[in-house]
């Protein structure tokens, strides 16, 4: 696992002759970061972001940020490596970690039995250094569940049966990789930030989800919840970015309407999309 310090001198350049802070030969590291595959691009573009983001502070209400782009880069790593590939078209996009999805994993609505058991996720997942005593990091070894993550890749797991089926058309991918907690431990969304902070913070995400686009080359985002199919319709338009942007119902238990059916309400909204026919066995 690359340890922060180490991240930080990939993202500044600064590998030493002979051996790289990834622990990778130098020649191996320079294929992996410079190498023109979709992964590697991806991964060049969060290094970038975390980068951007160190540079953020945050007030009240927040007393807690975790990244997980930091923690927890070696499984997220993993994901990415493994299921970032070319062809695929179609983007679903959230907005931030949840404290017992993302935050543990590393993976995008990472809820940790679905990583483990179908994603087969693997890897060390170290911890923030400034945890809230209510919200410890316990990786893989997390025995709560994320509500979110368990309905979001159980439905494509019931659906597409192996991950090839999904992977082969799909990815997914958070718009913001920062989960935010008040002084009680109390999880808060971007939205919830003061306005300078907010707008600071979705600039530099932004960005970033204008460089993934570009490098994966999808043809559509689906943004899981309004805010984040809002976000990433302006950012994209903005950027003179031409892709076609929808979105579906968050899995969200506080969602009353996501609790009477979210997979049947999903799975009518990929249909009508035209993305239900790339996903079924």
């Amino acid at each position: 696992m690359q340890s922060q310090p180490d991240i930080e001198r990939l993202e500044n350049g600064d590998a030493s002759q002979g051996e790289d802070p990834t622990g990778l030969p130098v020649s191996a590291a320079d294929h992996f970061f410079n190498s023109s595959t979709v992964a590697s691009r991806f991964l060049q573009a969060e290094l970038e972001l975390n980068a951007r983001l160190r540079a953020l502070s945050f007030g009240k209400p927040v007393r807690y940020t975790y990244n997980p782009l930091e923690y927890a880069w070696d499984t997220h790593r993993c994901y990415v490596e493994t299921y970032c590939q070319d062809g695929q078209s179609v983007l679903f996009l959230g907005m931030n970690p949840g404290p017992f999805g993302m935050a543990q994993t590393g993976v995008p609505f990472g809820e940790v039995k679905a990583v483990r058991n179908w994603l087969k996720i693997t890897g060390t997942v170290g911890r923030p250094a400034d945890e809230h005593p209510k919200r410890r990091i316990t990786g893989l070894d997390c025995t709560q569940s994320e509500v979110s993550g368990a309905r979001f890749w159980g439905f494509f797991q019931e659906l597409c049966g192996e991950t090839h089926n999904f992977f082969r058309h799909c990815f997914v991918h958070n718009l913001c990789p920062l989960i935010f907690m008040s002084e009680s431990g109390k999880n808060l969304t971007p939205p919830e930030l003061p306005a300078a902070e907010r707008d600071a913070l979705l600039s530099c995400c932004d960005s970033a989800l204008c460089q993934v686009v570009t490098a994966l080359g999808v043809s559509m985002v689906i943004g899981v919840g309004k805010l984040a199919e809002q976000r990433a319709r302006r950012a994209l338009s903005e950027a003179g970015i031409t892709v076609r942007v929808e979105g579906i119902m968050h899995p969200s238990p506080r969602n009353p309407l996501a609790n009477k059916g979210w997979a049947n309400i999903a799975r009518d909204k990929l249909d009508n999309l035209g993305v239900l026919s790339l996903l079924t066995r």
